[in-house]
């Protein structure tokens, strides 16, 4: 069994900054890509950043310089750093990871609960 935890949601105020934090636990062999997306209220869920095993990241052209993605393979742990945050920022995040859990087997995604992260102006 595979579980994402996120931890790091809150209220913030605009302009202001938060770190989100989420560990991969459970029967794993390999992560590929882990990154993040949200949802805000009436709108679909959007990809906000996400990294690859190697590093190499991408980022929702809404938040390109002022959220930074990266995670600790050692602890199976994807991390945003957000700053400059607006009240459109406002959302539901969520985390994801492409997981192999044994080395025969193909990558699935995993996501996790969710954590609101709201933004006052």
């Amino acid at each position: 069994q595979v579980q994402l935890v996120e931890s790091g949601g809150g209220l913030v105020q605009a302009g202001g900054s938060l770190r989100l934090s989420c560990a991969a636990s459970g029967s794993i062999f390999s992560i590929n890509t882990m990154g993040w997306y949200r949802q805000a209220p009436g709108k679909q869920r959007e990809l906000v950043a996400r990294v690859t095993s190697r590093g190499s990241t991408n980022y929702a052209d809404s938040v390109k310089g002022r959220f930074t993605t990266s995670r600790d393979n050692a602890k199976n742990t994807v991390y945003l750093q957000m700053a400059s945050v607006k009240p459109e920022d406002t959302a539901v995040y969520y985390c994801y990871a492409e997981i192999k859990k044994w080395a025969w087997s193909g990558e699935l995604a995993y996501w996790g609960q969710g954590t609101q992260v709201t933004v006052s102006s």
